[in-house]
Protein backbone atom coordinates (compact mmCIF):
# COMPACT_ATOMS: atom_id res chain seq x y z
CA UNK A 1 0.00 0.00 0.00
CA UNK A 2 1.39 3.49 -1.13
CA UNK A 3 2.38 5.69 2.34
CA UNK A 4 -0.76 8.29 2.67
CA UNK A 5 1.07 11.99 2.76
CA UNK A 6 -1.16 14.97 4.55
CA UNK A 7 1.27 18.14 3.36
CA UNK A 8 0.38 21.38 5.44
CA UNK A 9 1.98 24.66 4.84
CA UNK A 10 0.26 28.61 4.02
CA UNK A 11 2.26 28.83 0.96
CA UNK A 12 0.41 27.23 -2.17
CA UNK A 13 3.57 27.23 -4.36
CA UNK A 14 5.23 25.05 -1.59
CA UNK A 15 1.87 22.79 -1.59
CA UNK A 16 1.70 22.39 -5.09
CA UNK A 17 5.53 21.95 -5.23
CA UNK A 18 5.80 19.16 -2.51
CA UNK A 19 2.76 17.26 -3.81
CA UNK A 20 3.92 17.28 -7.19
CA UNK A 21 7.73 15.55 -5.49
CA UNK A 22 5.62 13.35 -3.66
CA UNK A 23 2.98 11.91 -6.23
CA UNK A 24 5.67 11.03 -9.02
CA UNK A 25 6.82 8.18 -6.53
CA UNK A 26 4.28 5.60 -7.24
CA UNK A 27 4.61 4.02 -3.35
CA UNK A 28 3.09 7.61 -1.92
CA UNK A 29 0.29 9.50 -2.15
CA UNK A 30 -1.14 12.87 -1.25
CA UNK A 31 -4.21 12.71 0.43
CA UNK A 32 -4.95 15.99 1.29
CA UNK A 33 -3.50 19.15 2.06
CA UNK A 34 -4.11 22.22 4.65
CA UNK A 35 -2.88 25.58 5.01
CA UNK A 36 -2.52 26.36 9.04
CA UNK A 37 -2.07 24.29 11.76
CA UNK A 38 -6.01 23.61 13.23
CA UNK A 39 -6.37 22.75 9.60
CA UNK A 40 -3.84 20.04 9.95
CA UNK A 41 -5.57 18.84 13.00
CA UNK A 42 -8.44 18.52 11.12
CA UNK A 43 -7.31 16.84 8.60
CA UNK A 44 -5.36 14.42 10.26
CA UNK A 45 -8.22 12.88 12.30
CA UNK A 46 -10.26 12.68 9.10
CA UNK A 47 -7.96 11.69 6.66
CA UNK A 48 -5.74 9.09 8.89
CA UNK A 49 -2.32 9.78 6.98
CA UNK A 50 0.96 7.83 7.61
CA UNK A 51 3.06 10.69 7.34
CA UNK A 52 2.66 14.73 7.65
CA UNK A 53 4.94 17.38 6.01
CA UNK A 54 4.63 20.87 8.43
CA UNK A 55 5.53 24.37 7.89
CA UNK A 56 6.34 26.41 11.05
CA UNK A 57 4.94 29.67 10.02
CA UNK A 58 1.30 29.56 9.77
CA UNK A 59 -1.57 32.14 10.17
CA UNK A 60 -4.18 31.16 12.96
CA UNK A 61 -2.35 27.64 14.41
CA UNK A 62 1.78 27.47 13.81
CA UNK A 63 3.07 24.18 13.01
CA UNK A 64 4.61 23.49 16.36
CA UNK A 65 1.45 23.84 18.14
CA UNK A 66 -0.64 21.70 15.48
CA UNK A 67 2.60 19.09 16.15
CA UNK A 68 1.27 18.96 19.99
CA UNK A 69 -2.30 18.81 19.52
CA UNK A 70 -1.98 16.15 16.83
CA UNK A 71 0.54 14.12 18.91
CA UNK A 72 -1.94 14.21 22.10
CA UNK A 73 -4.93 13.22 19.50
CA UNK A 74 -3.68 10.91 16.63
CA UNK A 75 0.09 10.43 17.05
CA UNK A 76 1.45 11.08 13.69
CA UNK A 77 5.17 11.00 12.21
CA UNK A 78 5.47 14.60 11.28
CA UNK A 79 8.44 15.92 8.45
CA UNK A 80 9.05 19.59 9.30
CA UNK A 81 10.45 22.08 6.69
CA UNK A 82 12.78 24.80 8.51
CA UNK A 83 15.20 27.15 7.50
CA UNK A 84 18.70 26.94 7.58
CA UNK A 85 19.34 29.65 10.28
CA UNK A 86 19.94 29.73 13.87
CA UNK A 87 16.19 31.14 14.36
CA UNK A 88 15.40 27.95 11.90
CA UNK A 89 17.36 25.66 14.56
CA UNK A 90 15.99 26.84 17.56
CA UNK A 91 12.32 26.23 16.01
CA UNK A 92 12.95 23.14 14.38
CA UNK A 93 14.63 21.75 18.02
CA UNK A 94 11.17 22.82 19.38
CA UNK A 95 9.26 21.28 16.73
CA UNK A 96 11.41 18.21 17.48
CA UNK A 97 11.07 18.19 21.25
CA UNK A 98 6.52 18.65 20.55
CA UNK A 99 7.11 15.24 18.64
CA UNK A 100 8.13 15.67 15.17
CA UNK A 101 10.41 12.84 13.84
CA UNK A 102 11.89 14.80 11.40
CA UNK A 103 12.77 17.47 9.20
CA UNK A 104 13.88 18.99 5.82
CA UNK A 105 15.67 22.13 5.32
CA UNK A 106 13.90 24.74 3.13
CA UNK A 107 14.86 26.25 0.21
CA UNK A 108 13.48 27.47 -3.34
CA UNK A 109 16.87 27.54 -5.16
CA UNK A 110 17.99 24.09 -4.04
CA UNK A 111 14.21 23.01 -5.86
CA UNK A 112 14.93 24.54 -9.12
CA UNK A 113 19.30 23.69 -9.16
CA UNK A 114 19.11 19.89 -8.10
CA UNK A 115 15.23 18.63 -8.31
CA UNK A 116 15.71 15.28 -8.67
CA UNK A 117 18.17 15.16 -5.53
CA UNK A 118 15.19 16.97 -3.90
CA UNK A 119 13.40 14.61 -4.49
CA UNK A 120 14.79 11.38 -4.22
CA UNK A 121 15.57 13.17 -0.49
CA UNK A 122 12.30 14.21 0.43
CA UNK A 123 10.77 10.88 -0.80
CA UNK A 124 13.39 8.74 0.70
CA UNK A 125 12.87 10.60 4.17
CA UNK A 126 8.47 10.37 3.79
CA UNK A 127 9.09 6.71 3.56
CA UNK A 128 11.39 5.84 6.24
CA UNK A 129 9.70 7.89 8.76
CA UNK A 130 6.21 6.45 7.78
CA UNK A 131 7.80 3.03 9.49
CA UNK A 132 8.49 4.70 12.93
CA UNK A 133 7.58 4.17 15.70
CA UNK A 134 5.78 7.99 16.35
CA UNK A 135 2.82 5.86 15.17
CA UNK A 136 1.93 4.71 19.20
CA UNK A 137 -1.64 5.27 20.93
CA UNK A 138 0.23 6.30 24.04
CA UNK A 139 3.26 8.27 22.95
CA UNK A 140 4.10 10.92 25.09
CA UNK A 141 6.37 13.57 23.60
CA UNK A 142 8.41 15.49 25.69
CA UNK A 143 7.94 18.28 27.52
CA UNK A 144 8.57 21.49 25.79
CA UNK A 145 11.84 23.48 26.74
CA UNK A 146 10.66 26.69 28.47
CA UNK A 147 12.16 29.43 25.77
CA UNK A 148 10.98 32.64 24.27
CA UNK A 149 8.70 32.53 22.23
CA UNK A 150 10.44 31.92 18.71
CA UNK A 151 10.33 34.77 15.50
CA UNK A 152 9.12 33.59 12.75
CA UNK A 153 12.01 32.35 10.49
CA UNK A 154 11.94 33.63 7.15
CA UNK A 155 10.59 31.03 4.69
CA UNK A 156 11.59 30.25 1.15
CA UNK A 157 10.81 26.63 0.01
CA UNK A 158 12.42 23.26 -0.61
CA UNK A 159 15.67 22.62 1.04
CA UNK A 160 18.14 22.70 2.78
CA UNK A 161 30.91 26.59 27.49
CA UNK A 162 31.64 27.19 30.61
CA UNK A 163 30.64 25.14 32.85
CA UNK A 164 28.81 26.40 36.29
CA UNK A 165 30.16 25.43 39.59
CA UNK A 166 26.52 23.88 40.44
CA UNK A 167 23.81 23.62 37.63
CA UNK A 168 20.09 23.06 38.87
CA UNK A 169 18.72 19.82 38.11
CA UNK A 170 16.97 19.36 34.88
CA UNK A 171 13.18 19.63 34.48
CA UNK A 172 12.05 15.74 33.92
CA UNK A 173 11.19 14.73 31.13
CA UNK A 174 8.10 12.09 30.57
CA UNK A 175 9.34 9.01 29.17
CA UNK A 176 7.33 7.25 26.33
CA UNK A 177 6.17 3.88 27.16
CA UNK A 178 6.22 1.50 24.49
CA UNK A 179 5.72 -2.00 24.70
CA UNK A 180 7.93 -3.50 26.99
CA UNK A 181 11.21 -4.89 25.14
CA UNK A 182 14.24 -7.66 26.37
CA UNK A 183 17.10 -5.79 27.98
CA UNK A 184 20.62 -5.87 28.98
CA UNK A 185 21.36 -6.64 32.82
CA UNK A 186 23.33 -3.50 34.43
CA UNK A 187 26.34 -2.66 33.51
CA UNK A 188 29.56 -3.49 35.68
CA UNK A 189 32.19 -0.43 36.21
CA UNK A 190 34.79 0.20 34.85
CA UNK A 191 37.50 3.04 34.19
CA UNK A 192 36.39 4.45 30.57
CA UNK A 193 37.92 7.21 29.39
CA UNK A 194 35.76 8.61 27.02
CA UNK A 195 31.65 8.01 26.58
CA UNK A 196 31.15 8.54 22.28
CA UNK A 197 27.66 8.73 21.51
CA UNK A 198 26.33 8.60 17.82
CA UNK A 199 22.50 9.02 16.75
CA UNK A 200 20.69 10.28 13.85
CA UNK A 201 16.93 10.29 13.04
CA UNK A 202 15.06 11.44 16.43
CA UNK A 203 18.50 11.79 18.10
CA UNK A 204 17.89 15.44 19.08
CA UNK A 205 15.39 14.15 21.81
CA UNK A 206 16.90 11.21 22.53
CA UNK A 207 20.39 12.70 23.76
CA UNK A 208 18.67 15.32 25.46
CA UNK A 209 16.88 12.25 27.73
CA UNK A 210 20.23 10.70 27.83
CA UNK A 211 22.59 13.47 28.85
CA UNK A 212 19.84 15.20 31.18
CA UNK A 213 20.23 12.06 33.64
CA UNK A 214 23.95 12.92 34.07
CA UNK A 215 25.32 14.51 37.21
CA UNK A 216 27.51 17.35 37.02
CA UNK A 217 30.83 15.13 38.10
CA UNK A 218 30.48 12.56 35.51
CA UNK A 219 33.85 11.50 35.52
CA UNK A 220 34.27 10.83 31.52
CA UNK A 221 34.46 12.85 28.94
CA UNK A 222 31.89 12.67 26.12
CA UNK A 223 31.87 13.20 22.63
CA UNK A 224 28.17 13.53 20.58
CA UNK A 225 27.94 12.73 16.70
CA UNK A 226 24.63 13.55 15.59
CA UNK A 227 23.50 13.78 11.66
CA UNK A 228 22.92 17.75 11.95
CA UNK A 229 23.15 20.80 9.25
CA UNK A 230 26.27 23.06 9.78
CA UNK A 231 23.55 25.72 11.08
CA UNK A 232 22.26 23.84 13.92
CA UNK A 233 24.67 22.17 15.46
CA UNK A 234 25.68 25.07 17.23
CA UNK A 235 22.08 25.98 18.66
CA UNK A 236 21.58 22.41 19.42
CA UNK A 237 24.45 22.49 21.63
CA UNK A 238 23.48 25.70 23.31
CA UNK A 239 20.27 23.61 24.54
CA UNK A 240 21.42 20.87 25.57
CA UNK A 241 23.77 22.52 27.57
CA UNK A 242 20.99 24.63 29.41
CA UNK A 243 19.06 22.00 30.18
CA UNK A 244 22.05 19.23 31.34
CA UNK A 245 23.88 19.47 34.44
CA UNK A 246 27.10 18.70 32.54
CA UNK A 247 28.57 21.64 30.16
CA UNK A 248 27.88 20.58 26.55
CA UNK A 249 29.54 22.50 23.80
CA UNK A 250 29.70 23.12 19.70
CA UNK A 251 33.21 21.00 19.09
CA UNK A 252 35.71 23.26 18.06
CA UNK A 253 39.14 22.00 16.61
CA UNK A 254 41.50 21.78 19.20
CA UNK A 255 39.46 21.18 22.28
CA UNK A 256 40.59 19.25 24.97
CA UNK A 257 38.35 16.10 26.41
CA UNK A 258 37.70 16.58 30.02
CA UNK A 259 35.33 15.44 32.37
CA UNK A 260 31.60 16.59 32.81
CA UNK A 261 32.02 18.28 28.93
CA UNK A 262 30.18 16.80 26.30
CA UNK A 263 31.49 18.31 23.09
CA UNK A 264 29.20 18.01 19.62
CA UNK A 265 30.35 17.49 16.61
CA UNK A 266 29.50 20.62 13.92
CA UNK A 267 27.50 20.03 11.23
CA UNK A 268 29.18 19.20 7.50
CA UNK A 269 32.48 18.39 9.48
CA UNK A 270 34.22 15.63 11.07
CA UNK A 271 35.31 15.30 14.19
CA UNK A 272 38.44 12.80 15.77
CA UNK A 273 39.94 12.18 18.65
CA UNK A 274 43.88 11.75 18.93
CA UNK A 275 45.61 10.22 22.16
CA UNK A 276 46.40 13.37 24.06
CA UNK A 277 42.75 14.08 24.61
CA UNK A 278 42.18 16.74 21.53
CA UNK A 279 39.38 17.47 19.18
CA UNK A 280 40.47 17.47 15.61
CA UNK A 281 37.73 19.25 13.39
CA UNK A 282 38.34 18.40 9.40
CA UNK A 283 36.24 19.83 6.18
CA UNK A 284 33.72 17.18 5.55
CA UNK A 285 34.53 15.00 2.93
CA UNK A 286 32.14 14.96 -0.72
CA UNK A 287 32.40 11.10 -0.51
CA UNK A 288 31.45 10.58 2.92
CA UNK A 289 27.59 10.28 3.20
CA UNK A 290 27.43 11.69 6.43
CA UNK A 291 28.89 14.99 7.92
CA UNK A 292 29.48 14.43 10.57
CA UNK A 293 30.00 10.79 10.62
CA UNK A 294 29.67 8.30 13.77
CA UNK A 295 31.99 6.03 11.97
CA UNK A 296 34.85 8.09 11.66
CA UNK A 297 34.77 9.91 15.64
CA UNK A 298 34.38 6.06 16.65
CA UNK A 299 37.14 4.91 14.70
CA UNK A 300 39.19 7.46 16.13
CA UNK A 301 38.37 6.81 19.25
CA UNK A 302 39.23 3.20 18.76
CA UNK A 303 42.64 4.12 17.87
CA UNK A 304 43.36 6.21 20.82
CA UNK A 305 41.90 4.88 23.74
CA UNK A 306 42.08 1.25 23.01
CA UNK A 307 39.87 -0.68 25.17
CA UNK A 308 38.99 2.36 27.60
CA UNK A 309 35.95 3.59 25.73
CA UNK A 310 32.52 3.56 26.20
CA UNK A 311 30.31 3.72 22.56
CA UNK A 312 26.39 4.28 22.85
CA UNK A 313 24.24 3.69 19.39
CA UNK A 314 20.84 5.82 19.32
CA UNK A 315 17.97 6.35 17.05
CA UNK A 316 18.36 6.85 13.81
CA UNK A 317 18.41 5.27 9.53
CA UNK A 318 21.29 3.50 8.43
CA UNK A 319 24.18 1.77 9.94
CA UNK A 320 26.66 5.03 10.55
CA UNK A 321 28.34 3.46 13.56
CA UNK A 322 28.31 0.11 12.96
CA UNK A 323 32.14 0.00 11.30
CA UNK A 324 33.39 2.34 14.25
CA UNK A 325 31.96 0.19 16.04
CA UNK A 326 33.06 -3.00 14.80
CA UNK A 327 37.38 -1.08 15.41
CA UNK A 328 35.69 -0.17 19.14
CA UNK A 329 34.91 -3.66 19.73
CA UNK A 330 38.12 -5.30 18.00
CA UNK A 331 40.28 -3.33 20.76
CA UNK A 332 37.92 -4.38 23.77
CA UNK A 333 36.01 -1.34 24.12
CA UNK A 334 32.04 -1.85 25.42
CA UNK A 335 29.16 -0.84 22.75
CA UNK A 336 25.62 0.22 23.84
CA UNK A 337 22.69 -0.23 21.94
CA UNK A 338 19.43 1.22 22.18
CA UNK A 339 16.75 -1.09 22.33
CA UNK A 340 14.00 -1.37 19.14
CA UNK A 341 10.89 -0.30 21.25
CA UNK A 342 12.27 3.09 22.07
CA UNK A 343 13.81 4.41 19.14
CA UNK A 344 12.38 6.36 16.55
CA UNK A 345 13.53 4.59 13.78
CA UNK A 346 15.63 1.64 14.19
CA UNK A 347 18.16 1.52 11.95
CA UNK A 348 21.43 2.35 13.53
CA UNK A 349 21.31 0.65 16.75
CA UNK A 350 19.63 -2.53 14.70
CA UNK A 351 22.97 -2.48 12.54
CA UNK A 352 24.96 -3.06 15.97
CA UNK A 353 22.59 -5.73 16.88
CA UNK A 354 22.55 -7.64 13.74
CA UNK A 355 26.61 -7.58 13.66
CA UNK A 356 26.59 -8.75 17.07
CA UNK A 357 28.54 -6.39 18.19
CA UNK A 358 26.67 -4.65 21.02
CA UNK A 359 27.59 -5.70 24.73
CA UNK A 360 23.83 -4.43 26.01
CA UNK A 361 20.93 -3.22 24.85
CA UNK A 362 19.14 -0.59 26.66
CA UNK A 363 15.77 1.42 26.79
CA UNK A 364 16.14 4.84 26.21
CA UNK A 365 15.08 6.03 29.40
CA UNK A 366 18.01 3.36 30.86
CA UNK A 367 20.54 4.34 29.45
CA UNK A 368 21.50 8.02 31.27
CA UNK A 369 21.27 5.77 34.40
CA UNK A 370 23.47 2.98 33.16
CA UNK A 371 25.77 5.22 31.77
CA UNK A 372 26.07 6.67 35.91
CA UNK A 373 26.33 3.20 37.24
CA UNK A 374 29.52 2.11 33.88
CA UNK A 375 31.23 4.92 34.78
CA UNK A 376 30.93 6.40 38.01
Amino acid sequence: MAVKVLVVDDSGFFRRRVSEILSADSSIQVVGTATNGKEAIDQALALKPDVITMDYEMPMMDGITAVRHIMQRCPTPVLMFSSLTHEGARVTLDALDAGAVDFLPKNFEDISRNPEKVKQLLCEKILSISRSNRRISHYSAPAPVAAPAPTPAPSSIGSFGNSAPVRPAPAPIPARTPAASPSSPAPKRKNYKLVAIGTSTGGPVALQRVLTQLPANFPAPIVLVQHMPAAFTKAFAERLDKLCRISVKEAEDGDILRPGLALLAPGGKQMMIDGRGAVKILPGDERLNYKPCVDITFGSAAKSYGDKVLAVVLTGMGADGREGARLLKQGGSSIWAQDEASCVIYGMPMAIVKAELADAVYSLDDIGRHLVEACI
